[in-house]
């Protein structure tokens, strides 16, 4: 049953994904129930690419999201190691491995989720090195870095493997990027097991949020039977565990 947050972040969704729409800031004919692949995301990743940290940053773990391509593109032909996640975590290795080094088609091409899963080798937490930056995208976000995703949670739960695992550091910068509709005044929902984000990218602007929350993990009682069956480590995990 769906709670009150939830229903008031799909109230959140839904008033995101009109203005998008009205404003014909989205590619897609409808942008309903989904993240937005919004008009400008080549100048947010160009803008995220100006920034100290991005420079910083070796290896990065970001969405599949067609917003997120062009991120995802730069950082590989830039050198920078990406992890991105398999699908709706449905394999017990739940993350692509697209090393620069050994990718077979172009950066560009490799970058999409359809070709990542061609030519990148599936991986396990336990094969992955620690992450310097997360790139991930959202529906709505605020100026304290609290994000509303599409609503599945997959991020969250990505997000938790790695914390989990230590692959997630205080160090490790987390950033969205949005069109600038999608960042919103005043408090936004959120529970326990949601992580918010430290930097907020448009394609005319950076937002530096303060101390936006990390959960440490996985929170068990957030989860039903059907998603941890659904998803190979968690089963795995409940297994082992009792959960």
């Amino acid at each position: 049953m769906p709670t009150q947050v939830d229903r008031e972040k799909q109230r959140v969704r839904e008033r995101v994904w009109d203005l998008l729409g009205s404003a014909d800031a989205v590619h897609d004919a409808s942008v309903h129930g989904r993240i937005p692949n919004f008009k400008g995301a080549e100048r947010a990743a160009d803008r995220l690419a100006d920034l100290r940290q991005w420079q910083a940053a070796r290896i990065v773990k970001a969405v599949p999201d067609k917003a997120q391509l062009p991120v995802r593109a730069r950082a590989l032909t830039e050198g920078k190691t990406v992890y991105m996640a398999v699908p709706k975590l449905a394999d017990a290795r739940p993350f692509y491995l697209l090393d620069p080094a050994a990718l077979t088609v172009p950066p560009t091409e490799a970058a999409s989720s359809k070709a990542a899963a061609s030519v990148a080798p599936k991986v396990g937490v336990e094969a992955l090195r620690p992450v310097d930056m997360v790139v991930v995208g959202s529906v709505a976000v605020n100026r304290a870095g609290v994000r509303i995703g599409k609503g599945a949670g997959y991020s969250d739960l990505e997000f938790a493997f790695l914390m989990e695992a230590g692959l997630i550091r205080p160090e490790t910068v987390v950033v969205t990027t949005v069109h600038s509709l999608q960042v919103l005044d005043g408090e936004l929902p959120a529970m326990e097991h949601d992580f918010g984000v430290d930097l907020i990218v448009t394609p005319d602007k950076v937002i530096t949020c303060r101390s936006p929350h990390r959960p440490a993990g996985l929170v068990w009682e957030h989860l039903d039977a059907e998603k941890i069956a659904s998803i190979p480590v968690l089963a795995a995990r409940a297994s082992q565990s009792g959960c």
